[in-house]
C-alpha cells in the first residue's frame, strides 16, 4: 500500500532518527564503567551494597546526575534526559534515612529510575510528550504507575526525551526527536538512531545514566529502541499496568513497560508497577494471577529446556547479517534444550496495517482530548484541535523537520461508536489474536514465538525521516499481548535484538525464556559512543 511506509514511521516501527549533527566526538574511552562500577550495578547488587552500608541512595543518585551532566548534556550529548528532578537528591537522602530506621521497602528502595516524558509526575517536573505545546505545565498528580514506583521506594531521577507525541504526529517522522528535547542519539554510534518512541529511556539505560527506566509502547515504542540501543525492553499485556496519567495514543494498544540492562532488572521493575487501578478498567483483567506478582520468580536459567518455541520465519530475510545473528541464537536455544518449530503462517502487517492505523486515529483523538481535560484549566492546550493550531503558529520550531498530517487525520475522525472504527478494531483482533498469535500457538502447541526485533539502527536522516530494514513488533502490539526484546549480537558495532512474544498474560513464561537466553548468550555490549559507522568493525 502506498502509505505503509508513512504509517510505519508514525508508529516508531522503524529504527532511524534525525537531527542537525554538529561535530561528533571520537570514541569516548573510559566513559562506561565495567560491570563492577556504580554505573552498571544491578537492582540486586544495589540492594546488597546498600544493606551492607557500602553504598547509599544519595551517593548513587549523585553518581548518575554527574554522569548525565558528563555524557548527556556534554561530551557525546545524547539528549536522552529531557528534565532532571530537582528533588531527586533529597528523595534519595530521605530513603537512606528510612532504610536506617525502618529497613528497605523492597527491591527498588533507593534505586534511581528515569521516566518517559509522556507519563505524569505530580511534582515540579513537566509532563509534555516532548511538545512545546505543553512546555511549562505540570500534571496535577502522579500517574498510577508513578505512585506505585514511589511506594516501592524508587528515586525518580528525571524524565526522558521521546519521539514527540510518542511518534504519532506526521509523515516523515524522526524517531527520538521532540520540539522540547531535540534529538536523542544512539550511544553505540552517535550518528545512528536511538529509535523510538521511548528513545531517551532506551539510550539512557544503555549509556548507564540510571539503573532502570520506564518507557511506553503502542507499537514498537519499547522494543524498538531497546533493540537499537542494545538493552532489554518488556512490553506487557495491555492492562497489566495502568495507563491512567499516561498521555495516550490507543486505549487498546498502549502500555508502559520496563527498560533495563538485564532481564532480572526488568522483572524487578515490572513487579513494582503492577496493580489494579479503578481509573483504568483494562487493569481489572490482570486481577488474580498477575496483579502484585513478583516476576523475578520466573528468572529460570534452565527455562529453555523442553520449551516449544515457534520461529516466526516471516520476520527473517531483512538482511543476511541479521539472519546470521538469529541463526546463531537459535542454535544456542537448541543446545540448551529448546524445541524449535519453523512458523510461516503468522499474518504479516499487510493483513492488518490499514485497520490498525484507523483504530489508532480514532482512539488518539478520543484519548488525547480526555487527557487534556484531565490536566484542567492550567493546560496550555485543551484539545487536539488546539494542539494542531499551536503547531501551525509555532511551525518554525515544531514543524521544521516534518509535519502533523497524522494529527490532522485524527482530528477528522468521529466518535468511537462509528462503524468504521468498530469494524477496524474487530479486524485487528481477529487477525492478530484468533488467526495470529493464539491460533498459531494452539496449532503448534507453543510456549512462545521468537523473531528478530528490528534491524540495526540506521543513520540519521533529517530530510527523508525514518527508515529501517524491518520490525516484528506489530502483531503482539495490535493483539495487546506481551513481548520482550534482549540483545542477541552485534553487526558492525550496532546491537541486534531478539524478541520473545506470546499469549496474553504470559509475561512469566517470556521472562523465563529471555533470562535463560541472556544467561547463555551474554550478548549485551556496553556502548562505546563511536562517532559513526566503522567498516572495520564486524561485531
Amino acid at each position: 500500500m502506498t502509505n505503509r511506509r508513512q504509517f510505519l514511521h508514525g508508529l516508531g516501527l522503524v529504527s532511524l532518527t534525525a537531527t542537525s549533527l554538529g561535530t561528533l566526538p571520537g570514541c569516548i574511552t573510559g566513559a562506561v564503567g565495567g560491570s563492577g562500577s556504580l554505573s552498571e550495578l544491578s537492582v540486586v547488587e544495589t540492594q546488597r551494597r546498600m544493606a551492607a552500608g557500602s553504598l547509599t541512595a544519595e551517593r548513587l543518585t549523585n553518581h548518575f546526575l554527574q554522569r548525565i551532566h558528563r555524557l548527556d548534556r556534554n561530551g557525546p550529548r545524547l539528549s536522552s534526559v529531557i528534565e532532571l528532578n530537582p528533588e531527586a537528591v533529597a528523595m534519595a537522602r530521605a530513603l537512606d534515612d528510612e532504610r536506617r530506621t525502618k529497613g528497605p521497602r523492597g527491591p527498588l528502595h533507593g534505586v534511581p529510575v528515569l521516566i518517559k516524558d509522556n507519563i505524569d509526575t505530580g511534582d515540579r517536573m513537566q509532563t509534555t510528550a516532548g511538545s512545546l505545546a505543553l512546555a511549562g505545565s505540570t500534571a496535577p498528580k502522579d500517574a498510577f504507575i508513578v505512585t506505585r514506583l514511589r511506594a516501592a521506594g524508587a528515586v525518580v531521577l528525571g524524565k526522558t526525551n521521546l519521539s514527540e507525541w510518542a511518534n504519532f504526529r506526521g509523515d516523515r517522522s524522526i524517531s527520538g526527536w521532540s520540539g522540547r528535547g531535540g534529538l536523542t542519539r544512539n550511544p553505540h554510534m552517535l550518528d545512528r538512531s536511538a529509535s523510538g518512541s521511548s528513545s531517551g529511556s532506551g539510550a539512557a539505560v544503555a549509556a548507564d545514566l540510571c539503573t532502570v527506566a520506564i518507557g511506553s509502547e503502542t507499537d514498537g515504542s519499547i522494543v524498538s529502541p531497546a533493540s537499537s540501543c542494545g538493552i532489554v525492553g518488556l512490553k506487557p499485556t495491555v492492562g497489566l499496568l495502568s495507563r491512567s496519567g499516561i498521555i495516550p495514543i490507543s486505549s487498546t494498544q498502549d502500555t508502559a513497560g520496563p527498560m533495563a540492562r538485564t532481564v532480572a532488572d526488568a522483572a524487578a521493575l515490572l513487579s513494582a508497577l503492577t496493580g489494579i487501578d479503578p481509573s483504568d478498567t483494562a487493569s481489572a483483567h490482570s486481577n488474580g494471577a498477575l496483579a502484585g506478582q513478583d516476576f523475578t520468580q520466573f528468572l529460570d536459567p534452565g527455562a529453555l529446556k523442553g520449551a516449544r518455541i515457534g520461529v516466526a520465519r516471516n520476520f527473517f530475510g531483512w538482511h543476511g547479517r541479521i539472519d546470521q545473528v538469529m541463526e546463531s541464537a537459535l542454535k544456542m536455544m537448541r543446545e540448551h534444550g529448546a524445541e524449535l518449530i519453523d512458523i510461516s503462517s503468522l499474518p504479516g502487517h499487510s493483513a492488518f496495517g490499514d485497520a490498525e492505523f484507523q483504530v489508532l486515529l480514532y482512539e488518539f483523538k478520543a484519548g488525547l482530548n480526555a487527557y487534556f481535560a484531565s490536566r484542567g484549566d492550567a493546560a496550555p492546550v485543551k484539545s487536539l484541535a488546539e494542539l494542531i493550531a499551536f503547531n501551525e503558529r509555532h511551525a518554525d520550531r515544531e514543524l521544521k523537520f516534518f509535519g502533523q498530517e497524522t494529527l490532522i487525520k485524527a482530528q477528522a475522525k468521529g466518535p468511537l461508536t462509528e462503524s468504521r472504527y468498530l469494524e477496524a478494531l474487530a479486524q485487528c483482533r481477529k487477525v492478530c489474536r484468533q488467526d495470529g498469535i493464539d491460533g498459531v500457538m494452539d496449532q503448534h502447541r507453543l510456549d512462545a514465538l521468537v523473531a528478530p526485533t528490528t534491524g540495526p539502527a540506521h543513520a540519521i536522516e533529517l530530510l527523508a525521516g525514518d527508515g529501517g530494514l524491518g520490525s516484528s513488533s506489530s502483531i503482539a502490539a495490535v493483539a495487546g499481548y506481551p513481548s520482550i526484546t534482549l540483545p542477541a549480537g552485534m553487526i558492525f558495532g550496532l546491537p541486534i535484538g531478539l524478541s520473545f512474544f506470546g499469549r496474553a498474560w504470559s509475561e512469566g513464561k517470556l521472562i523465563g525464556l529471555a533470562h535463560a537466553f541472556e544467561t547463555a548468550a551474554s550478548a549485551r555490549r556496553t556502548p562505546r559512543f563511536l562517532p559513526s559507522f566503522d567498516e572495520r568493525s564486524n561485531g
